[in-house]
């Protein structure tokens, strides 16, 4: 890869799909899909990809990458028969979304594409690929199980695209990547996609790219877009599901809540439903594939109203109109916050994003508002006692309770927070009591 390339990391130009480059018969699928208007990551990638140009790619989650190597893909299979694109995606459900991309705008023009993924029938994986689909979709294991299975062979491949190349890296499949890419011809063109570029990126494009053109829209990973109003909510430990309870009361649209391992997801589904959520539903890789699908459709369609999911699970989670995100439990990696909080706010309509925390707690904060680059806004409950090191930081908003439980001042202070030389506003914070006992507030939009 050529190390002198530069990185093109200016802002988009405000373009119409029609200077895209793209063939009229997918501009009036675009058209009759609702697609008004390109982002500024397919601005900037589709004109490149439709050159046949190796390309790595890094914009935030949600930013419209799946569209952004589809259509290029599409238009430059129309009219051909055989198998001559693979994308590779770190999970289920992102790959079972792309084929859906792939399905809207390909089907119409005589493109064919299947999935292949773990938790299905190898052999009606096997069905598939003898009726050779143009396009496949397909996570890296199932994938290399294929290859050894004398089921896929890849050496006429012409696209070659791994979409949230990050994610796959941290999952552990750098092996079966390169196994993938060695069946694959040199001539290829291969397409990087990824939220993040740290350093094992880079250095998987340096073997597997050839002089890509680089692209990035905004921060890659860090950036949180300004439709999401962020709140951290400090919680005692025993006090977390009736927390979790009342937001899920007090607050009436589309929510995800996000666990941190599969049996927690499915543990805590439990309990919210016995609470009398019946409108939910979970997602983990506990469930069969074939529930997995039929959950996430259903939550998709307005079935249910809220998703308890994990990391891995949430990754391929993209629908429109989630109100508010949930970190019921702090993700392992500070740069899986930004993914998980992405999941609201989408196309710039308004989202909120509530983190529970514990005092247990207080050091993955730190490292996720240092990922971040800003102190998120927080509250406390009635019950919690701020870390020592956390009030002192935070200034005069940090007032602890005294030794009869009440706090400093009435009520709740407005959030306001001066920390050195810098200062915030966050969102009022007044609290209600009833019969002597008080509750913290449901989410809100603070200023920022």
């Amino acid at each position: 890869m050529n190390k002198e390339a530069q990185v093109d990391s200016s802002p988009a130009e405000d373009l119409e799909w029609s200077a895209m480059g793209l063939a009229e018969p997918i501009l009036e699928l675009l058209d009759k899909a609702g697609f008004k208007k390109p982002t500024p990551i397919q601005v900037k990638s589709i004109p490149i990809a439709l050159k046949k140009r190796d390309m790595i790619a890094g914009a935030k989650t949600g930013s419209g990458k799946t569209a952004s190597f589809c259509l290029p893909i599409i238009q430059g299979l129309m009219g051909r028969k055989g198998t001559y694109a693979l994308i590779l995606c770190p999970t289920r459900e992102i790959a079972l979304q792309t084929l859906d991309t792939l399905k809207i705008f390909g089907e119409p023009l005589g493109i064919t594409s299947c999935a292949l993924i773990g938790g299905t029938d190898v052999k009606a994986d096997s069905i598939a690929l003898r009726s050779g689909p143009n396009v496949i979709v397909g996570t890296p294991g199932r994938i290399c199980d294929h290859i050894l299975r004398g089921n896929l062979w890849l050496e006429y491949l012409e696209y070659l695209v791994l979409d949230e190349a990050d994610k796959m890296l941290d999952m552990g499949f750098s092996k079966e990547l390169n196994n993938i890419v060695a069946q694959t011809p040199a001539t290829r063109q291969t397409l990087l996609f990824s939220a993040t570029i740290p350093p094992t990126i880079e250095s998987l494009a340096n073997k597997i790219l050839r002089n890509p053109v680089r692209i990035r829209v905004g921060a890659a990973g860090v950036s949180i877009p300004d439709s999401v109003d962020q709140e951290l909510l400090w919680v005692n430990e025993h006090s977390k599901k009736r927390e979790l309870l009342r937001l899920l009361r007090d607050f009436k649209g589309t929510v995800i809540i996000f666990s941190r391992t599969k049996d927690g997801a499915t543990m805590l589904w439990r309990s919210i439903h016995a609470a009398g959520i019946e409108d939910s539903t979970y997602i983990s890789s506990n469930k069969l594939q074939v529930h997995r699908e039929a959950a996430l459709k259903g939550f998709k369609d307005g079935e249910y109203r809220v998703l308890v999911a994990t990391d891995v699970a949430g990754r391929g989670i993209h629908v429109e109109n989630v109100g508010l995100v949930i970190n019921y439990d702090l993700p392992m990696e500070a740069e899986d916050y930004v993914h998980r909080i992405g999941r609201t706010g989408r196309k710039d309509a308004k989202g909120i994003a509530v983190t529970f925390a514990t005092g247990h707690d207080l050091k993955q904060i730190e490292e996720i508002e240092h990922f971040i680059k800003m102190r998120i806004p927080e509250r406390f409950t009635r019950d919690f006692e701020p870390p020592a090191k956390r009030s002192a930081s935070g200034g005069s908003g940090g007032a602890r309770r005294s030794s009869s439980g009440s706090r400093s001042g009435a009520g709740r202070s407005s959030g306001s927070r001066s920390g050195g030389s810098s200062s915030r506003s966050g969102s009022s914070r007044g609290s209600s009591s009833r019969g002597g006992s008080s509750r913290s507030s449901g989410p809100r939009r603070g200023s920022r």
